[in-house]
């Protein structure tokens, strides 16, 4: 009995596709052959030579340097909007720090070939998230390097406001000694209500407790252990502003934070609070500000952002008497600099070569040691979901996925987000021109009406593994590979990982074990002697190297499925050679 064949319309690439983050690269055809219902259809990608690294404000020289080894570096300071669109269809990289806008303008200008933004510091309110997301563009910032940089300014201006440092030093300067003036305030003892416990609040605090103050703090997403570590509470936001003597603010500049400080919140604080703020200008109403300090219910601020940088030369809250003002100057020290740049330079190459990057900011955050662990397991999922889409028979739409991760690890310890990324990166990259990666795979499900659900099967046994095996199935459509189809009806592939690269171990019904590298041949056959030889010795007349042969069967002299790994793509007549080989019901080769 003659088998069908089929092999899916795939685009591959020749580097490691699992952990791709690769640009858009231009790509040639083979044209289809068609003969009955056969058709054979090979994508192959070309690297191009060195990526294009547009930066577009300062960055330290070891950055630069860095990025130099890797990539062309355009450094174009002080472009307007219109340049900046200009520029960058030309580029595949762009880093900023927070003078440069990225909107949803330069993305549509980029073309598609923009897959990497770079933030230069921690905040990342000048960047267009949503739009980077749907034109797949990761976006990585550098959130540790200044850190102790922005605690410490924030630790100076608090000191600053506590003994009029700065208005003291411009009274000695035009010629005056007010020693009576500027009496100020001790900070042993008084409260401080640190407003956003992140990595620079966190270091305030524990920098704050040290000088002898009391310590409390306002976050909704801070854990309250983590917090009192270090011996601080965590409060609401009114009980913070309202028992504080020093207000410093470190939360990032959102919807929900955007002029949260206006009149109704200064009407809450004791009257002579201080306030410093090394976070974001526009969280603070600054209107509001200046009539709170007029009144004598904000005794003193410090204020390095502000809602416009610069800000006018003539604006009123930086000349008011009892402002303190720098430049943005959080992460203005020689160490943070040159950590920053070296930092965002390697996030930023990491992104470009493919490797997944533990600061991404629009993907799955998983934690670099996590990343560890999981890299085999997400080229597992990858190449399970390319298998399963490609077993799909033509004119089947794809639109319900179940993933089932069998482990021994409780829920709470196994975040699957990733690996779902990469599984719907597998299902859609095969079957249209679309470029998935881990950023814009949700939105793309989404847009295609792909619903992806998840069960958790919890194993007895040892959790030092993170998963045991990882099953993906495909409902409501036909198969190309009657046998792929699973007692319940639906296509079935399930892998793991054995010796720390992906195997597929079930098909169906059928148990196999073969490696998931370079491409396979599945042949639903009768189980009877002579079939591995007859197949494998075609395969050798075509000088294609078998890395890996199993048969899984239900019986003894029953139907048996054996899967092929092959290091070559076989020819069109090797392929039609092994369908018309006695035995052999139907087979399919796919292309991983």
């Amino acid at each position: 009995m003659a088998a069908s064949c089929s092999m899916n319309n795939l685009m591959f690439s020749p580097s490691n596709p699992t952990l791709s983050w690769n640009f858009s690269l231009p790509t040639t055809s083979i044209p289809p052959f068609r003969k009955a219902n056969k058709r054979f259809a090979v994508f192959a990608t070309f690297m191009s030579t060195k990526p294009t690294v547009l930066v577009t404000e300062k960055l330290g020289e070891p950055g630069l340097e860095l990025l130099r080894n890797f990539a062309n570096v355009d450094c174009s300071y002080n472009l307007s909007p219109e340049e900046l669109c200009t520029k960058i269809s030309l580029c595949d990289a762009l880093i900023v720090r927070s003078g440069t806008k990225v909107s949803r303008e330069v993305f549509e200008s980029s073309g598609g070939r923009l897959k990497v933004i770079g933030r230069a510091g921690v905040g990342i309110d000048n960047v267009d998230l949503s739009a980077a997301t749907e034109h797949g563009c990761l976006v990585v910032n550098a959130p540790t390097a200044n850190t102790i940089a922005a605690a410490e300014h924030g630790i100076a201006l608090l000191t600053a406001v506590a003994r009029s440092i700065a208005q003291a030093d411009a009274s000695v300067k035009a010629g005056q000694w007010q020693r009576s003036k500027y009496v100020g305030v001790s900070l042993v003892g008084k409260t401080l209500a640190v407003m956003g416990f992140g990595k620079v609040g966190s270091e305030v605090a524990r920098r704050a407790k040290g000088l002898g103050m009391q310590v409390i703090s306002h976050d909704p997403y801070a854990p309250a252990d983590r917090a009192r570590a270090i011996g601080v509470e965590l409060v609401s936001f009114d009980e913070a502003i309202s028992t504080a003597d020093f207000i410093s603010l470190h939360m990032p500049l959102t919807p929900a934070t955007l002029r949260m400080f206006n009149d109704e919140a200064f009407s809450k604080m004791k009257k002579g609070v201080r306030i410093v703020n090394v976070a974001r200008g526009g969280v603070i109403d600054e209107e509001a500000l200046i009539r709170a300090l007029d009144s004598g219910i904000v005794a003193q601020a410090a204020l390095d952002v502000f809602t416009e940088e610069p800000p006018a030369k003539d604006s009123k809250l930086v000349l008011h008497e009892q402002v303190t003002a720098t430049p943005h100057l959080g992460a203005s020290t020689m160490e943070a600099q040159e950590g920053v740049a070296i930092e965002i330079a390697e996030a930023v190459v990491g992104a470009l070569k493919g490797e997944l990057a533990a600061t991404a900011v629009n993907a799955p955050m998983v934690p670099a040691e996590v990343l560890s662990e999981l890299a085999p397991f997400v080229a597992l999922a990858e190449k399970l979901g390319r298998l399963a889409v490609q077993l799909v028979a033509g004119g089947s739409g794809v639109k319900t996925v179940k993933v089932t991760y069998a482990s021994a690890r409780s829920p709470d310890d196994l975040d699957t987000r990733l690996l779902q990324a990469m599984i719907i990166k597998g299902i859609i990259e095969p079957i249209s021109s679309v470029f998935v990666n881990l950023v814009n795979a949700d939105f793309t499900a989404k847009q295609r009406g792909l619903r992806i659900t998840e069960e958790r099967i919890v194993l007895d046994g040892s959790p030092e593994n993170p998963l045991e095996s990882i099953q993906v199935q495909i409902a409501n459509v036909e198969s190309k590979f009657a046998s792929a189809i699973s007692d319940f009806g639906e296509i079935t592939v399930e892998g793991r990982v054995k010796d720390g690269k992906p195997h597929l171990t079930k098909v169906g019904s059928f148990g196999v074990d073969v490696s998931l590298e370079g491409s396979l041949i599945l042949c639903r056959q009768i189980d009877q002697p002579g079939i591995i030889g007859k197949v494998g010795s075609l395969l050798g007349e075509e000088n294609i190297n078998v890395n890996f042969m199993s048969v899984g069967r239900n019986a003894p002299r029953k139907q048996a499925v054996m899967t092929i790994g092959v290091d070559e793509e076989p020819s069109r007549e090797a392929l039609k050679r092994i369908g018309e080989t006695p035995a052999i019901e139907e087979f399919v080769f796919l292309k991983l």
